[in-house]
């Protein structure tokens, strides 16, 4: 057995491992860092992901003349979160980053030298419950591409590093080491060449992410008001974002909750060029986009539009007798309109291309909409809605698409675009209308585009599966980050738990919803606040 010893160890090299690192290297501790993944891939999902993080009354908000305050974002955080009665510890970390985050996050990503987009994005405004009042969503400029390369320059140039940090690859952790009375580190096997490994450690903290690439835990810890889980669920991680270290500390007694609360979206449509099978993508689906579900009938009564409520558009997918969905459209809106969440697929804000990124909110993102068209499964395009029934029903093996039906749906639509914005009564348009009147959506937003409009076409159908993502709940901790045990009350000494592995904070910081953005913060402020309390120090303020 290989075996090593070092002060503080962290498992797992994603956002909030890295910050922990950090911290602790400004703190002169020794750390050693061990990832399941190979080198190319450090900085793990915040690394593909699109980069946003949930700050209030932030300098780009102020400059554009955006009133925030916390009190405001701590109101529509519990409205969304929903929290219960005996969520102490939840509640306290949403507090906490509502009223922190914007110094104790977003201060200290721009002191490391990671810029903003100055636009403030507007998502999670609430459908049937309170969202996001304002616009909250701020882009790295660069992605989290840029995020995480920043991050671990910062890592690799500090002053300390060369002295005090060692980082390895391919360690895949498996069971904490624990004498009864305290974490003594962790054992595990090097994956290359299965050798069995053991790490001592003063301090041992958990940053391993959630499980939401385990397809198998998620249907078992499946949200049961929203019946029996999809067969067909697409995985918008990898598989070996098992949750297995959220495993191991249950072993150890450490208290693990709200496992059956996730942050999946509804939009998921196959990879064009999969790694591992039911590799998922998350479309940003168009709103100008008619959601229908297996029979192509518009889901409703109240009509599915993103931007609003993710949590409710998974929930109305969830409910249908076949849980999957298709969004129609035409050319002329999935130009303006299609896009993917992350990094890889909006090249022009992750290298940073400030015009590239102007010719596409001016002219549409054609090379991508082509590339999804031609190499992804869930397209197909005809030009005529009969046309389009048939590919639809050939793709899924089914005659469940009722031509007459999708037809009646979109007549139905493009008629009250007819009457004029002043006489809707379509919950769909009147929030792209309510959409529009902000600056930072009216850009990327059609301006109420007919689906049947034969300048337009062809018609587009998107099959998509409800993908896996977020995990919401996890390692409980108190606000230093200490693991708790069963009791929800005494901490387990020697081990901490960071970002998803802890909800993102207390074991579900987020309850039942959240405002987005939020998840890429709350593992940097994890992060930040555990180095410190194993430094003896407090970044937490009563």
């Amino acid at each position: 057995m290989q075996t090593h010893h070092t002060e503080v160890l962290i498992i797992g090299g994603g956002i909030a491992g890295i910050t922990t690192v950090l911290e602790l290297l400004d703190n002169n501790k020794k750390v050693m860092i061990i990832d399941r993944d190979s080198e190319e891939n450090f900085g793990g999902l915040a690394k593909e992901s699109f980069g946003g993080m949930f700050f209030v009354d932030s300098p780009q908000q102020r400059k554009s003349g955006i009133k925030d305050t916390p009190e405001l974002a701590w109101a529509d955080w519990q409205a969304t979160a929903q929290f219960e009665d005996d969520d102490k510890w939840p509640k306290a970390w949403a507090k906490h980053y509502v009223y922190n985050c914007t110094e104790q996050v977003q201060k200290w990503l721009s002191d490391k030298k990671i810029k903003f987009f100055p636009v403030v994005h507007w998502v999670e405004r609430g459908f049937k419950k309170q969202g996001n009042s304002v616009p909250r969503f701020h882009m790295v400029w660069g992605t989290g591409y840029e995020l995480i390369r920043v991050l671990i320059k910062n890592l690799k140039n500090h002053p300390n590093a060369k002295k005090n940090l060692s980082i390895k690859f391919g360690y895949k952790a498996e069971n904490l080491v624990f004498d009864g009375a305290k974490v003594q580190g962790v054992s595990g096997i090097i994956e290359k060449s299965g050798q069995p490994f053991k790490i001592e450690a003063e301090s041992t903290v958990v940053a391993a992410g959630g499980m939401g690439g385990s397809i198998e835990k998620v249907k078992r810890h499946w949200y049961k008001p929203w019946g029996e889980p999809p067969k067909r669920l697409l995985n918008g991680l990898k598989s070996t974002i098992d949750g297995s270290m959220i495993d191991a500390v249950e072993k150890i007694n450490g208290n693990i909750t709200h496992l059956n609360l996730m942050w999946h979206y509804a939009a998921g449509i196959h990879h064009r060029r999969p790694e591992f099978e039911g590799q998922g993508l998350s479309m940003v689906p168009p709103k100008s986009a008619l959601w229908l579900n297996y029979k192509g009938e518009r889901i409703g009564p109240d009509p599915l539009v993103t931007g609003y409520d993710t949590r409710f558009l998974v929930s109305q997918v969830a409910k249908q007798k076949k849980k999957y969905s298709w969004q129609v459209l035409n050319m002329k809106i999935a130009l303006k309109e299609f896009a993917i969440s992350g990094a890889e697929f909006n090249p022009a804000i992750r290298d940073k291309k400030f015009l590239k990124f102007l010719l596409t909110i001016l002219f549409g993102n054609k090379g991508l909409v082509n590339d999804m068209v031609e190499n992804c499964i869930d397209f197909v395009t005809a030009n005529s809605v009969e046309e389009l029934a048939d590919k639809m029903n050939v793709l899924e093996g089914t005659n469940d698409v009722d031509v007459a039906i999708l037809k009646q749906e979109i007549k139905n639509y493009d008629a009250e675009i007819s009457r004029g914005k002043e006489n809707f009564k379509d919950g769909q348009l009147l929030r792209i209308a309510k959409a529009r009147e902000y600056k930072g959506d009216k850009a990327r937003t059609c301006k109420f585009q007919k689906i049947g409009d034969p300048k337009a076409m062809p018609l587009i159908a998107i099959r998509e599966f409800i993908i896996t993502r977020k995990t919401l709940g996890g390692v409980q901790t108190d606000l230093q980050c200490r693991v708790l045990q069963t009791d929800q009350k005494t901490p387990i000494k020697g081990i901490y738990a960071v970002g998803e592995s802890a909800g993102f904070g207390g074991g579900g910081m987020h309850g039942k919803g959240a405002l987005e953005g939020t998840f890429l913060g709350g593992c940097v402020l994890t992060g930040r606040i555990a180095a410190a309390a194993i430094s003896g120090k407090n970044l937490i303020q009563d």
